[in-house]
């Protein structure tokens, strides 16, 4: 049984290990909180998780940013897309991406971004199937630290 909901402030510690298996690169659950505080009152990020048997195995953070061109419809940013490698192709994956689009609706969203990183092949593929499309737009990043 899977359920999907907003990650609680006690579950943190769990995504940080979740996240660990994404980017290999630790996470400070004590700094983690900081950020998860400031991003709950600001009512624009979504840290939805998927729980599996009780246990947080999927996450992805969908971010609602206000625009001000033509009719000024807000989009989401989705970020940071993760489920396990021990549950994988048991659909998670589409019922997190499920959610957060019914909350981008909700939310008034004209569009979703998602970037993915060139080596991820197999997640391009499984984004393709949600209805994403590669639109042949360069990504740049630059790096403060």
């Amino acid at each position: 049984m899977v359920t999907i909901r907003h990650i609680q402030e006690k579950e943190l510690p769990a995504l940080g290990r979740l996240y660990e298996e994404l980017m290999d690169i630790h996470t400070n659950v004590d700094q983690m909180r900081q950020v998860f505080k400031s991003a709950e009152s600001s009512g624009n990020y979504h840290l939805i998780g998927a729980f599996y048997e009780g246990e947080l195995a999927g996450s992805l953070l969908g971010i609602v940013c206000l625009d001000f061109i033509g009719a000024c419809k807000p989009f989401m940013v989705i970020e940071n897309v993760i489920v396990s490698d021990r549950i994988r192709r048991q659909g998670i994956g589409k019922k997190l991406m499920d959610e957060i689009e019914k909350i981008a609706r909700e939310n008034g969203c004209g569009y979703i971004i998602l970037v993915s990183g060139e080596q991820r092949k197999e997640a391009h593929v499984f984004y393709e199937q949600l209805g994403y499309r590669d639109e042949k737009v360069e990504g740049f990043r630059k790096h403060l630290y």
